[in-house]
């Protein structure tokens, strides 16, 4: 696969709590000049990115982030916010805790009503798989394509495991026809990046890749 390929797939990411914006300028000039699909940045740096990225690429930030257990309203909130200064990308997380309490009418409400507050905008619905049974992670498969969300995102990098190919391969399985995979967390190298897109992701979250191709030189 071109490493070129890969790169569009990119969600060129920093979520650190110690994120400065002289580091949030230089993750968005990166992704422009190495033509990734979007910048993933904390809420607070949406402006800030959007005003770096003059569109070349999309501007994505995280909702209910990183443990999922904030009040629907308050990701709706967070979410309109998001979007007001400038965010073209939504990843939110759900409520594991309900997932755990088998409340699958509650999560797919809340997915919605998120959905909702998008106003177009692209949804992508973060599960964390490190946490989860393989059954969950098919149920959640069929309540995120039932929501009408655009994304089924593996985890938040911030929990238990990374992304792991048989994960993906199991959304590839069970997802609904027009939702998409984004893989996150753990995509160290080229090699991982190819692997979870031949298996059926189509974005990959990851600071990773661009360093790589950066320090090879491959284009």
């Amino acid at each position: 696969m071109d490493v070129r390929e890969i790169l569009a797939a990119v969600d060129h990411t920093l979520l650190s709590v110690t994120a400065t914006r002289e580091e949030i300028v230089t993750l968005c000039q990166e992704a422009v000049e190495y033509g990734c699909a979007a910048v993933c940045v904390p809420p607070s740096y949406v402006a800030l990115a959007k005003a770096c990225t003059q569109g070349e690429v999309s501007v994505c930030t995280v909702v209910g982030f990183p443990n999922g257990y904030s009040s629907t309203a308050v990701k709706v909130f967070e979410t309109e916010d998001a979007i007001r200064n400038g965010a073209d990308e939504i990843d939110m997380v759900i409520n594991i805790g309900w997932l755990k309490d088998r409340l699958f009418s509650d999560l797919l409400a809340e997915i919605k009503t998120v959905r909702a507050a998008c106003k177009g905008k692209i949804l992508k619905v973060i599960v964390e798989t490190g946490l989860l049974t393989d059954d969950e992670k098919s149920r959640m498969c069929a309540i995120v394509s039932a929501a009408g969300a655009d994304y089924i995102k593996t985890g938040t990098g911030f929990s238990a495991g990374g992304a792991k190919p048989e994960d993906v391969a199991l959304f590839d399985r069970h997802k609904g026809p027009t939702l998409k995979i984004k893989a996150a967390g753990g995509i160290r190298t080229l090699e991982d990046a190819e692997e979870f897109l031949r298996l059926g992701a189509s974005r990959l979250g990851t600071s990773r890749i661009v360093k790589l191709v950066k320090e090879q030189g491959s284009i």
